[in-house]
């Protein structure tokens, strides 16, 4: 069969434009349009410090996970690399756990697609709409992975031009050269003009860095893809080396030129959103729908890559023998359809509980799976450690991507995952305060660990009893 990609079962469907779309699309989430008024709101422009830290830490997570990705390329990527690294149990709870953080995902962004499509057609009730989008997106996964891919591809496309032109016109903006603009509001003293950079105080960073955190998560999902693309080391190499410039450009470019557009305490960004806001200011009509269209967007990408990547994980661990085995089974096209199946089913029932039950059953879901990211970097941190010995032991030339000053930067980027953890248990304020988050993070956590060392205790009963089996028979005879 041609085209086959080094998974069994999974073809090389993806081009090369495809993974750079989607390792370009899979760091800007609808969260950086949606949530990053409030960061600007509590921490003033040190936002930017916020993004700058989380950023950061991204980009040395992902040179790690991008290290043990190129040397050994799958569609399980950190759950397989931890399940070799740390253990079974390992690869088997941070592959559902990352597996049920997508599913929670699909019901959040089909909602927000779901109001955003009923505020233009309103004759649609808003769970019509849900249904609709979740179905579309079900229906381009099941086709192909070269479908998902094309649609990835100009998802993504639309928010790196979006994002890219909101730069350039802000920036000749706060210079002062753009015809029509309010060059008066429009400068780079906004920046230290109203209370200084940190009118909050440096505490304000670290506040921030919660709110910023999460809408992060998703970079991680071109080492997922790279397993079924034509050269998947290259590939992961490609979108390794590139994570720098592609945070730098898409989250503190956008960011800077937000708040050096207008004052950080401008009503209006709390009001409209801090990017709506910024086109108003610059006198661009409709500036509230052309947002609402890149939000959708990328929400649509959202969801297309949470369907993609929950189901691979899920194919993953159905060959790791750590789901059902239906799950590694895939269609003559390569897709494996029990696996989307599954997510998907689960995403329409936190879809549902979102609509019956939003304020007891869905808000436990949302809190429960919102600090599996850190959980996951964490992961990623303590498999590298392991994983650079047993690769320079076994074939060291596949080491062509290596972790910056191995191992102490893993063991600090660790450290300061932990750190940003620890600083969320001191969040107590509202329903989805951060203290709330970790804890029932690490509740749900704690339950599938049991569930995965339970688990290995009984297949390694089972082994004993089957190697001990010949030797009884020897025995009676």
């Amino acid at each position: 069969m041609t085209g086959t990609g080094p998974q069994d079962g999974l073809h090389a469907g993806l081009k090369n434009r495809h993974l750079s779309m989607i390792a370009i699309g899979g760091v800007i989430g609808a969260g950086l349009f949606v949530g990053s008024s409030t960061g600007i709101a509590t921490a003033g422009p040190g936002i930017l410090l916020s993004y700058a830290l989380v950023g950061t830490l991204v980009v040395l997570v992902m040179r790690m996970l991008g290290e043990m990705s190129a040397a050994n390329p799958t569609s399980g990527s950190f759950s397989a690399h931890a399940d070799r690294a740390l253990g079974r149990w390992a690869g088997f709870s941070i592959g559902w756990l990352y597996w049920f953080f997508w599913v929670v995902v699909l019901a959040v962004e089909a909602t927000a697609g779901a109001t955003i499509l009923e505020g233009w057609i309103p004759a649609v009730p808003q769970w019509a709409w849900a249904l609709i989008v979740m179905t579309v997106l079900t229906a381009t996964n099941l086709v192909s992975v070269g479908s998902y891919g094309e649609f990835e591809f100009w998802f993504a496309g639309i928010k790196v031009v979006a994002i890219g032109a909101f730069i350039v016109v802000g920036l000749l903006a706060v210079l002062g050269v753009l015809p029509g603009a309010d060059t008066d509001r429009a400068s780079f003293s906004n920046l230290t003009g109203h209370g200084g950079f940190l009118p909050h105080g440096p505490g304000a960073i670290l506040t921030g860095v919660l709110l910023v955190v999460f809408s992060f998560m998703g970079s991680e999902i071109a080492t997922l893809a790279a397993g079924e693309s034509e050269d998947p080391q290259r590939a992961v190499t490609k979108s390794t080396n590139s994570i720098i410039w592609r945070i730098g450009v898409f989250y503190l470019g956008s960011i800077l030129i937000v708040v050096s557009l207008l004052p950080w305490n401008d009503p209006a960004i709390k009001e409209k959103g801090s990017y709506v806001a910024a086109l108003d200011s610059l006198g661009i009509a409709h500036a509230g729908q052309i947002m609402n269209f890149i939000v959708l967007t990328s929400v649509l990408s959202c969801l297309n890559s949470g369907l993609y990547t929950a189901s691979r994980m899920a194919f993953s661990l159905g060959q790791r023998g750590d789901a059902p085995k239906a799950f590694a089974r895939t269609t003559a096209r390569g897709v494996p359809m029990a696996a989307i199946i599954a997510s998907v089913l689960f995403g329409f029932v936190a879809v549902f509980f979102n609509y019956k039950f939003p304020d007891s059953v869905f808000l436990f879901l949302v809190n429960s799976s919102g600090a599996v990211a850190l959980f996951v970097w964490l992961v990623i941190c303590f498999s590298q450690l392991r994983m650079r010995k047993i690769i320079q032991a076994e074939a060291p030339e596949k080491l062509v991507v290596k972790m910056w000053l191995y191992p102490y930067l893993t063991w600090a980027t660790a450290g300061l995952i932990v750190f940003v953890l620890g600083y969320m248990l001191t969040d107590t304020e509202g329903e989805s305060s951060g203290r709330t988050t970790v804890l029932l993070s690490l509740m749900v956590a704690a339950a599938v660990i049991v569930v995965a060392l339970v688990k290995q205790k009984m297949a390694g009963g089972r082994a004993d009893q089957a190697a001990a089996e010949p030797a009884d028979r020897v025995s009676v005879g």
